[in-house]
């Protein structure tokens, strides 16, 4: 008599947990430099691009992790990966606290984008852990427990670099990452690995995305002294073009392909990620932006305002997101994926085209950061649980790995363009951009989040399509 595979060991509540407070140190670890950024500018002596910059090589590097990190979780096991993709983030945080130098910071950054592949390692294993119904709310809780680290970071990042110094703003998240590591390691139950497929990694594929998203960058660090270096820009631009056209002919031809352009070509796929990419463009342009605001002391505009302050005014804009990530699982569940993004496309477009006329009071700031991280983190949980629940178990970890690269090629555009703009807007004999300069990015914003409403409302109302 033959006997099946055993069936997967169910995860417990303590792993489940340890998954979360994990989820909540790398989210503490990511968020630092978001306060600090006026802080680390003027240390460091960058102009407005180069903090664009830092702001976003995190996400950079998450976009090229992300679909190695699903395709090796799905092939050899979400466990194994995840706890050797940590040890990479851990070693990004430690560069980064002891960082003299713009080069060896932003270093430690791209090492700590490694941590962005961690939430589709997760999904993978809750997957394989956890009944359906279950899995949708431990996704969320970790999805939003990742978010919520923000806050931790947030709170922490302003009297930490004040106090002792930057560099121990990076230090401490670090250690916590290191032992809620050490932690899920103990207590989640291995999963097994997937099925072979005999194809290998698609490191064409990645060399050309790679060329995309840094000639991506380099566009938008030169835009606004396109006048003077046309030439230079055109040439980028053509580079660029040459780039995405050579990826995707790769992308159609390669055997494991590193982004799945016929799973993209999926309706439930590709909506999925326009309205993403979309959504979380508004959200780096108003995560850049608000701090920046909030750190500028211009005529009859800006606030003054020290890391320490602008870690508190952004803490609501935290606890809305944290708020989201379970409500968004919750709502995708019981209302479907298009009433909770159309519910977050009106919010995000309300608050960035509110930021554009109103902003002259401290309220104003709170109450618009926090619309738009609580319309962020509904849209990305509710695309995210959708999508998991929408395609075979064997493919959770690349389908959500679309989601997600595009979620951080979205904050990469929002945040370049948002340092684009207050580059160029900055006059001449100042060091303080002018104030339409911060009118005309959240108004950008604003209306790139309306237009979205026009692919939401081709969406499928319940959770498959």
């Amino acid at each position: 008599m033959t006997t099946g595979p055993a069936p997967p060991a169910r995860m417990g509540k303590a792993a489940v947990w340890a998954l979360g407070m994990l989820a909540v140190s790398t989210g503490a670890l990511e968020s630092v430099v978001s306060p600090t950024l006026p802080l680390l500018q003027r240390e460091l002596d960058m102009t407005p691009a180069e903090g664009a910059l830092l702001n976003i090589v995190l996400a950079v590097t998450g976009a090229l992790v992300t679909p190695l990190a699903g395709k090796f979780g799905d092939r050899y096991g979400g466990k194994r990966v995840l706890i050797r993709l940590m040890t990479v983030v851990s070693a990004g945080g430690l560069v980064s606290s002891l960082a003299p130098s713009l080069p060896v910071l932003l270093l430690g950054q791209i090492l700590q984008g490694a941590m962005v592949g961690a939430l589709p390692l997760s999904f993978i294993v809750v997957r394989k852990h956890l009944p359906i119904g279950e899995s949708k709310v431990a996704i969320g809780l970790v999805s939003g427990m990742f978010v919520g680290g923000s806050m931790v970071g947030m709170l922490s990042a302003g009297p930490v670099a004040e106090a002792l110094s930057r560099h121990w703003m990076f230090a401490l998240p670090t250690f916590a990452v290191i032992g809620f590591t050490l932690l899920v390691n103990r207590l989640m139950p291995p999963d097994a690995p997937g099925r072979p497929d005999g194809a290998g990694i698609d490191w064409p594929g990645l060399l050309l995305l790679s060329g995309i998203l840094v000639t991506l960058m380099l566009v938008f660090a030169l835009a606004p002294d396109a006048g003077s270096q046309p030439l230079v820009l055109g040439a980028l631009l053509v580079l660029l073009a040459a780039f995405v056209a050579g990826w995707l002919a790769v992308e159609r031809r390669a055997a494991a392909p590193l982004v799945d352009l016929r799973m993209l070509a999926r309706p439930v796929i590709w909506k999925s990620c326009v309205v993403t990419f979309v959504m979380c463009l508004g959200t780096a342009m108003g995560v850049y932006l608000v701090p920046q605001l909030l750190d500028a002391s211009g005529d009859g505009y800006g606030f003054g305002a020290g890391p320490t302050a602008i870690g508190f005014i952004l803490l609501p804009g935290a606890v809305a997101a944290t708020l989201a990530g379970p409500a968004g699982g919750i709502g995708e569940r019981r209302f479907g994926p298009r009433a909770v993004v159309t519910t977050a496309a009106v919010l995000m477009a309300v608050a960035l085209l509110t930021l554009s006329v109103a902003h002259t009071e401290i309220w104003h700031i709170v109450v618009g950061k926090a619309l738009i991280a609580l319309a962020n983190g509904l849209c990305v949980t509710a695309m995210v649980t959708s999508i998991a629940s929408s395609v075979d178990e064997s493919d959770t970890g690349i389908a959500t790995s679309l989601v997600l690269v595009t979620r951080v090629l979205g904050s990469a555009v929002g945040g370049m363009l948002g340092g684009a703009l207050l580059t160029s807007g900055v006059p001449s004999g100042s060091d303080v951009p002018a104030e339409s300069a911060f009118v005309t990015g959240f108004l950008i914003a604003g209306v790139v989040a309306s237009l979205s409403l026009l692919v939401v409302r081709t969406m499928s109302k319940g959770v498959k399509e």
